[in-house]
């Protein structure tokens, strides 16, 4: 998988991306992620990406000559699956996303700033927009980040034990159980006996309820009939 990221503050991405499980994804040739200044398309002496809105009001808008050709010029080179734009106005990230765009093969995200982007972006180059939550960041970079946590750790191969991403919160619509680890006790509290027992179909029982539970006293909302 390759990732191109399209950021008129590059340095917020830089760190994230060099460790952990995306950083190790890289090392392995798993996932390919680039990322592309803004600026160096921006062609007058200020390398300038954004200007005032027409017809007035607050704030700032990137222009869109710089997208544009940063964009285009990715494009000459492969064919990009999706070109998402990271916007608190598109459409709510979550797991089911997150698994179609891990079986893309090249996707491009566009960090949003300021105001938002000159919307002739939208409608000629963004094929997706996706929002991480019902609130306003300072920009697109950190949603971009998390968006590429989501999808990269899916990518098969990156974690190395492929199937504890089965039971990972909302990959079947219900919250995970509750997990526990040495020592058996701690702080007067217990490790559930049903845990020490060896039978797995009592344990997978016992978590199966613990997430049925869970999912009812947090979110109610994500319960499928099956589960009602």
């Amino acid at each position: 998988m390759r990732i191109d990221i399209v950021s008129g503050l590059p340095k917020l991405l830089s760190s994230p991306l060099n460790n952990s499980i995306i950083n190790r994804a890289k090392k392995s040739k798993k996932v390919l992620i680039r990322i592309h200044n803004l600026r160096k398309h921006a062609h007058d002496r200020h390398r300038t990406i954004d200007d005032t809105p027409y017809g007035g009001g607050a704030g700032m808008i990137l222009k869109p000559e710089p997208v544009f050709e940063c964009i285009e010029n990715l494009q000459k080179r492969r064919k990009y699956d999706e070109i998402i734009y990271l916007t608190a106005d598109g459409e709510r990230f979550n797991q089911k996303i997150a698994n179609e765009l891990s079986l893309q093969k090249n996707l491009i995200l566009l960090c949003g700033h300021y105001k938002g982007i000159d919307d002739r972006i939208r409608q000629k180059l963004i094929t997706r927009e996706i929002s991480i939550g019902d609130y306003v960041l300072t920009g697109g970079e950190l949603a971009a980040l998390v968006v590429v946590d989501a999808v990269v750790r899916l990518v098969p191969g990156v974690v190395g034990d492929s199937e504890s991403l089965l039971s990972d919160s909302f990959q079947d619509g219900l919250l995970d159980a509750p997990y526990y680890t040495k020592p058996l006790e701690y702080k007067g509290l217990k490790v559930p006996e049903v845990l020490l027992s060896g039978d797995h179909k009592k344990i997978e029982k016992w978590r199966q309820e613990q997430r049925l539970k869970k999912t009812r006293e947090r979110r109610p909302d994500l319960l499928t009939q099956e589960y009602k």
